[in-house]
């Protein structure tokens, strides 16, 4: 199938529905076929061809819905662009894929303006945005009412989609190619074991420059749902919108559910309408999620584990409110193996381990990638014999049960031992004065790497490294435990909620080298 066929169904449908919702702006599903047969056009009226590179830097919007689906009307090879990435960054990719047109919206504008100047592929460049459009760039409304809607091009299944590129916080980034026959895979698979009612109301908050976003508003086409979308993630704006909106589904991150629930004066009954919670992209702390669980009682919550690479989730599950389920050890895991995947653990020759032991968990299906845009080597390593070799670590228990333990390349070796930061975080997070923290491993003259903590307290709560260490001591083993600890009032995220663990070994680094020279100087001082 091809990503537009769902706005097809939906028009057919649910024609005088409500689609989309941003600000005050609303529109039908017949307005927005409407609109993206119009978007199409134009794009094709500045000669874009299908198969062509088309870059967007925006927040979540409808006129962004609109210009990705009709990216996909005309044939385009969409590339939704990471709204925290610096000039450079955005110009990287730019080149990397060899983009013919970019669109920039008001926000993003100042990064636009600083974008490289070595970018020969790129021939057209549109303005998204209100006033005055900037030099050479078109106002990409003005061409949107001059042109006349075109045809869908309905692509094949193995059309090449999009390029997403992975978040970059491990390392450079890499454009993963999805098909339409990737996303397809993936969305029926989900929606084939978590019901996507029509009725549903979808905030996305997840930004569609990530697979979680990009995938949610497909899924809300598909079944004639409404999208309401917010530029940014504002803990206080969005508990406003989704009670202004009734809101019924919303996808999160677990940093963004903790902000909500510790945003000033909240409280759940703020959102009635509110019936299905789904969370992933990153580990969650089990007392945030029993928090969240018990403000919101009758609320569904659904754990969905995937990546870039597989257009989103390979396997959810469905949690349980009862007491007997909460206190049981699945409530950490990630659900079995989806409707459309087929999921392994694996040792590092790619061996299926037993049940129980750790390794590489391996994920084999038609929602895998085809391969990272222009990194053929990349792409063989990480699709070998059939199974994409996904760089986390996990366990699956006898019922095939998945367990996402952390990222391998996140392992602290310390001493010899094996340390999964993830294991460590879970249990300072039980603690009551700690609201967020991450665990990276540091140079260790003696044991190699040592087992280190990013804290941060909540709001006029105190605790000591001394404190923490004896808590971490009562529920792990001591090779496990922090050998330092450092308190923030924040940790760096992503646009996409994740801890950013590159940044912050890079600014323990820092901070160490500066303490060392510190010292040394005032040891030279006579």
């Amino acid at each position: 199938m091809y990503l537009t066929a769902g706005l097809h169904r939906s028009v057919q449908k649910h024609p005088n529905k409500t689609a989309t919702v941003t600000g005050a702006r609303r529109q039908t599903f017949a307005q927005l076929a409407q609109r993206v047969a119009q978007t199409a056009g134009a794009l094709q009226a500045l000669g874009l061809q299908p198969g062509e590179r088309l870059s967007v830097l925006a927040q979540n919007s409808d006129r962004m819905m609109e210009l990705l689906l009709a990216g996909w009307w005309a044939g385009l090879v969409v590339n939704p662009i990471n709204t925290r990435w610096s000039a450079a960054e955005v110009s990287y990719a730019l080149r990397d894929c060899a983009a013919s047109a970019l669109a920039v919206d008001d926000a993003l504008w100042p990064v636009a303006q600083a974008l490289q100047p070595d970018l020969p592929a790129l021939r057209q460049r549109l303005f998204m945005g209100q006033g005055t459009t900037p030099e050479g760039y078109q106002t990409l409304e003005d061409r949107v009412q001059q042109a006349a809607p075109v045809e869908d091009v309905r692509s094949a299944p193995d059309t090449l989609a999009a390029i997403v590129y992975t978040g970059g916080t491990t390392g450079f980034p890499k454009g993963v190619m999805l098909s339409h026959g990737n996303f397809w895979a993936s969305l029926v698979g989900r929606m084939a074991e978590v019901p996507n009612p029509p009725e549903f109301v979808t905030l996305l908050t997840s930004p569609m420059f990530h697979v979680a976003g990009l995938g949610r508003m497909l899924g809300q086409t598909i079944v004639g749902g409404t999208c309401v979308t917010v530029p940014v993630f504002q803990p206080t704006a969005v508990i406003e919108k989704m009670a202004e909106e009734n809101v019924s589904d919303l996808v999160i991150v677990p940093s963004m559910l903790q902000m909500l629930l510790e945003a000033p004066g909240f409280n759940p009954q703020q959102l009635p309408r509110l019936q299905r919670i789904l969370w992933g992209a990153a580990p969650i702390t089990v007392p945030l999620l029993k928090r969240a669980m018990a403000m919101f009682p009758a609320v569904e919550f659904i754990h969905a584990y995937g990546m870039t690479e597989t257009a989103a989730s390979v396997s959810v599950l469905r949690l349980s409110h009862a007491p007997e389920f909460l206190n049981s050890e699945r409530i950490r895991s990630a659900g079995q193996a989806g409707l459309s995947a087929e999921i392994r653990i694996a040792d590092a020759q790619g061996q299926e381990v037993p049940r129980g032991t750790p390794g590489e968990i391996l994920i084999r299906g038609p929602m895998v990638m085809q391969g990272y845009w222009g990194r053929a080597d990349d792409s063989q390593h990480a699709l070998r014999e059939g199974w994409l070799h996904t760089g986390d670590g996990g366990t699956m228990d006898e019922a095939g049960y998945l367990y996402v333990i952390d990222r391998i390349k996140d392992m602290v070796i310390t001493g010899g031992e094996n340390v999964y930061p993830a294991e460590v975080e879970n249990v300072l997070c039980s603690h009551p004065a700690v609201q967020a923290c991450a665990v990276i491993g540091v140079p260790h003259e003696k044991w190699g790497e040592a087992v280190h903590a990013v804290v941060v307290l909540r709001a006029g709560a105190q605790a000591t490294a001394a404190e923490l260490d004896a808590h971490c001591r009562s529920q792990i083993g001591g090779y496990k435990c922090p050998k330092s600890f450092e308190f923030r009032n924040q940790l760096p995220l992503t646009a996409a909620g994740k801890v950013q663990k590159t940044e912050l070994r890079k600014s323990v680094a820092e901070n160490a080298e500066n303490a060392a020279n510190a010292a040394n100087a005032a040891k030279a001082v006579p």
